[in-house]
């Protein structure tokens, strides 16, 4: 929910606007009863990924790209006999 303040109320109770942003609270700020700028919690950003940080941790079997087996291919779920 979002609660509109004018520029004056936003100067005087600057510091109390922040703590209840910092709660979750949108802050709209209006200039004549025009909405001009708005305060909102700033979004925790995810760490950065690091290139090379799984190197090692996942692995590919060496036959990952060999031919499927006729056992596998006569499976019915895998075979286009549904179409």
């Amino acid at each position: 929910m979002s609660r509109k303040v004018n520029i004056h109320e936003a100067k005087t109770h600057f510091s109390k606007l922040l703590a209840r942003v910092m709660e979750g609270e949108e802050i709209i700020i209006a200039k004549a009863g025009k909405p001009i700028a708005r305060l909102v919690p700033i979004k925790e950003q995810p760490e950065k990924r690091v290139p090379g940080s799984a190197k090692g941790k996942i692995t590919i079997a060496p036959d990952f790209d060999a031919p499927l087996s006729d056992s596998v291919l006569e499976y019915p779920s895998l075979s286009n006999n549904w179409l």
